[in-house]
């Protein structure tokens, strides 16, 4: 979504929703479905008109200014340190500006994302927390693109399981707590239909794709020097820790409880995926 669409959108009428993360994976989704309903949409990014900045607290007023509502995402992770005080004092900024609803993005089974949801609650706002596992879309729009494309996954995540959710479906759940009072003070927990390891994800993707992708476990200090290598924060190796000691190893119904529907397999994904050629090599 283009900024001169987001000012269109804004002039829509009704009320404004700042979507912090609008071009991310859940927040781009959230943006195009708000205004697919008509209603006034503000991306909240670096590039935006005004400009967002986690870090630059100075731009946090402008970007709310007329805004009634926000979708609160963190980059690049609840999980990180200072991420849940920055969360706490945007909240309280924005009640102050006037932005009564806040649904925010959380992690299952994150307790430094628990903290964050704590400070946000504490800001007097009309809260809901959408809780959501590891994404489909990691595979085809971020973390491990590159690798889908080499043919080889290699992650220190042993054989433990996963209840991958599709972005799709956060972002339905997160557009209906923005737009529904039924979902003011509510924590919803997401997941995908089935628990998969990340050998089984490796085989769907192979089928979707019609050639062979491995997965090869690898150790943690072999990942985090690639990290190194690669100049990316050690601490995404953290959130491995997630999935190996099985926290998140069942499967929850937020999806089913707040759309009245079941929640996209990973094959359907895989599949959708494939056909737009991302995976091509």
């Amino acid at each position: 979504m283009t900024n001169d669409l987001t000012a269109a959108d804004a002039s829509v009428g009704g009320p404004l929703t700042l979507v912090i993360g609008g071009n991310g994976k859940t927040g781009r989704r959230v943006a195009q479905k708000l205004s697919l309903q008509g209603r006034a949409v503000r991306i909240g990014s670096r590039g935006g008109a005004p400009a967002f900045d986690w870090h630059e607290p100075a731009t946090w007023g402008p970007a709310l200014e007329g805004v009634d509502r926000v979708y609160v995402t963190y980059h690049p992770d609840l999980a990180f340190p200072g991420a849940a005080e920055q969360v706490g004092a945007f909240a309280e900024v924005a009640v102050a500006a006037g932005a009564g609803r806040l649904v925010l993005l959380s992690g299952r089974g994150e307790e430094a994302a628990e903290h964050s949801e704590h400070l946000l609650k504490a800001s007097g706002a009309d809260w809901t927390v959408v809780r959501a596992s590891w994404f489909n879309q990691n595979f085809d729009e971020s973390f491990f693109l590159d690798a889908v494309r080499a043919g080889e996954i290699a992650l220190p995540t042993a054989d433990a399981v996963e209840p991958f959710v599709d972005a799709d479906d956060i972002a339905d759940v997160v557009v209906a707590a923005l737009t529904d009072d039924r979902h003011v003070g509510r924590t919803y927990e997401l997941s995908g239909p089935r628990l998969l390891g990340f050998t089984e994800v490796a085989a769907e993707l192979s089928r979707a794709t019609g050639r062979e992708i491995a997965y090869v476990p690898v150790p943690d200090a072999e990942y985090r020097a690639v990290l190194r290598e690669h100049g990316l924060p050690e601490d995404f190796a953290d959130l491995f820790a997630l999935i190996l000691d099985g926290r998140n190893a069942h499967l929850v119904h937020g999806v089913e409880e707040v759309l009245g529907r079941a929640p996209k397999d990973f094959a359907d994904y895989a599949r959708e995926a494939a056909a737009t050629g991302v995976w091509d090599v």
